[in-house]
């Protein structure tokens, strides 16, 4: 009973995290169509859905053939990103002269406005991968830092002693207690930088590429055409969901014992 019982449980809590956003998805775009074809907005300045969906349509091989620059550049910055901020997590965890002097560096280097910094790394390294690369993981470097680093913290002191008394030295400890108490935070800040990766790439391409989303909207912009603006918009979202839904499913495989602490506790 309790097996036959146990799919329903989890389409029903599956469809109660469905449902509402769709539902407002849906609702938002009834109003968005309703509002332009009862002429409360000049179908020039905000097209409906129904016309941002047909034009993006019939330029489909265009969008696709600009997505995959972009969807490269994203993915390449990321993997970068990724490395460098676990090595760079791992040396503050292991010092804490270089936590001092490095962190409140990265701090501010957040403060740097994309919009700024973008026109000068295309200057710098050109029009080509590179500058792409560099912008999307330094949008994306400081959160994953922050999130190995406060995962790190979370390990049990209890244990780290315990350890300690059995002989183990530093790599020891960091590999069997504070890695994995680190995976966790580590995978909620790679959830929230995924979804700043695209918006990285699109930012250098409209300071400089050949092609791309980013060049793509520009072009579009350049002729007045707000649906394929629009088109392309819709093409990054789905770009950046699809990159959050993969990092969510490798997080359900890598840290399955996480899914089931979540299980137990509702």
């Amino acid at each position: 009973m309790r097996a036959g019982l146990e799919p329903a449980t989890r389409a029903t809590r599956v469809a109660g995290i469905v449902a509402p956003p769709a539902i407002a998805v849906v609702a938002l775009l009834g109003l968005w169509q309703f509002a332009t074809t009862a002429g409360w907005v000049p179908a020039d300045l905000l097209p409906s859905p129904t016309r941002v969906v047909t034009a993006g349509a019939g330029e489909r091989e265009a969008l696709w053939r600009h997505a995959l620059p972009t969807l490269t550049a994203t993915l390449t910055g990321f993997s970068l990103s990724v490395a460098v901020a676990f090595l760079v997590a791992t040396l503050l965890d292991f010092s804490r002269v270089l936590r001092r002097a490095i962190l409140p560096l990265l701090v501010v280097s957040q403060t740097l406005p994309l919009i700024a910094l973008s026109p000068l790394v295309v200057l710098w390294f050109g029009f080509g991968l590179l500058p792409k690369i560099l912008l999307v993981a330094f949008v994306t470097f400081f959160p994953m830092v922050v999130g190995l680093l406060r995962g790190f913290a979370t390990a049990d002191p209890d244990a780290e002693h315990l350890l300690r008394s059995m002989g183990a030295n530093r790599w020891q400890v960091f590999r069997m207690l504070r890695l994995p108490a680190g995976i966790p935070s580590f995978f909620s800040a790679l959830r929230i930088s995924i979804t700043y990766a695209v918006v990285g790439t699109i930012f250098a391409e409209y300071a400089g590429a050949v092609a791309g989303l980013g060049v793509y909207m520009q072009s579009a912009k350049h002729v007045f055409r707000t649906d394929l603006v629009l088109a392309a918009v819709a093409v990054s979202s789905v770009l950046t969901l699809t990159l959050f839904g993969c990092v969510a499913l490798l997080e359900r495989v890598a840290v399955p014992w996480l899914r089931i602490e979540q299980g137990a506790a509702r």
